[in-house]
């Protein structure tokens, strides 16, 4: 694909451009279609996100990481779940520890949310089940720690050579 008066490092970058590339593409994609799937039920994109991690109760720092925004950030979210009735707060097992639950209003909006994305926006709904694996496998490469990935590259083309 990439050859005539390409170098081989020129061909290396426009390689990895064309994947990046890519990969922001599908994921702005992804972002699109469950936007465009959770819109008619009236409830913002941020707070659909959060109401489906709540298929039980989850400590509000472990609602941050799957979100991956501050910790500070979710106390708003929080709040405005609370405002709409859909989740109250609760102290977990360690009382610094606060969960967020969903009231049953908040569970039945779940379910909605969950039908319209399953129906609407369902990710990589065009993949069977192998080649889903084999994303799931070449993304965790892709997002693992660069000293890890690159020892895996340099053991992977040792090998090879």
């Amino acid at each position: 694909m990439y050859c005539g008066g390409m170098s081989n490092h020129d061909a290396d970058i426009a390689e990895s451009r064309d994947l990046a590339r890519m990969i922001v593409t599908v994921a702005e994609r992804a972002r699109a279609d469950f936007a465009a799937a959770v819109e008619p039920l009236g409830v913002p994109v941020h707070l659909a996100r959060t109401v489906l991690l709540l298929g039980e109760p989850q400590s509000m720092r472990y609602v941050a990481g799957e979100l991956a925004c501050d910790p500070s950030h979710v106390t708003g979210i929080a709040d405005h779940l609370e405002e709409r009735g859909l989740a109250v707060r609760a102290p977990g097992a360690d009382r610094r520890i606060k969960m967020l639950n969903l009231t049953e209003d908040g569970e039945a909006l779940r379910q909605q949310l969950a039908e319209a994305v399953n129906t609407k926006a369902k990710f990589a709904g065009q993949l069977d089940a192998g080649q889903k694996q084999t994303l799931r496998e070449l993304l965790g490469l892709l997002l693992e720690p660069r000293s890890s990935a690159s020892a895996q590259t340099t053991g992977s083309k040792e090998k090879t050579a």
